[in-house]
């Protein structure tokens, strides 16, 4: 891969994940209830669906969302879904943080690879912005393998500074009506990422 197109591909990939969505959501809400404990496995679940995701991609899983309303529709409530209940589970949650249950490290890498992986609309997404960096005269398997790492490794920095920064925010927000108005916040807009996701139209 030229060093010209990957420059530019690390910087349209930075420029996209710095746009908070739900799974940066999702990081800063459970970093926020498990504190720095939380954010490895958080960070993990991140790179980890990225991972899944962009190589399903790669692989024709994008075009076969984009051909198939069927599949497209199944994997879309399935993502909805779960944002949905995320998003319950997060309005619900204790604002006391000596009530509130620890987070453990299964259930945030459990969310976070869910969450980032169960994307129709981000694995079409990398059909569609992929191949704007591809040389067509070299080997595709060693540009989607440069591609493919770079943009799980800066997922996961992405990630690791968002679960840090709330980490080291949590003892800020301890009383009550600060988390509840969070908890609320996030879990609104979680519901509402989950309704957006059910509405996206795939191709017929």
């Amino acid at each position: 891969m030229a060093l010209d197109a990957w420059l530019a591909f690390l910087a349209a990939t930075a420029v996209m994940l710095a746009i908070p969505g739900p799974t940066v959501l999702l990081v800063v809400g459970q970093s926020l209830g498990g504190g720095a404990r939380a954010a490895l496995p958080l960070v993990a679940g991140v790179a980890l669906g990225d991972l899944t995701a962009m190589t399903l991609s790669l692989a024709g899983l994008g075009a076969l969302l984009a051909a198939s309303a069927t599949v497209f529709t199944v994997l879309k409530f399935a993502g909805a879904a779960y944002l949905v209940w995320l998003g319950v589970r997060m309005w619900r949650a204790p604002v006391d943080a000596a009530a509130a249950p620890p987070v453990t490290a299964r259930r945030a890498f459990r969310d976070a690879y869910v969450v980032t992986a169960l994307n129709p609309k981000g694995i079409a997404f990398f059909v569609a912005f992929v191949p704007l960096f591809v040389d067509p005269a070299a080997a595709f398997a060693p540009q989607a393998a440069v591609m493919i790492a770079s943009f799980v490794t800066l997922a996961a920095v992405n990630a690791a500074v968002y679960a840090l920064l709330a980490a080291r925010l949590s003892g800020a927000i301890r009383r009550p009506a600060l988390r509840r108005a969070f908890n609320r916040a996030g879990g609104a807009v979680l519901v509402g990422a989950g309704a957006a996701t059910a509405a996206i139209r795939g191709s017929s």
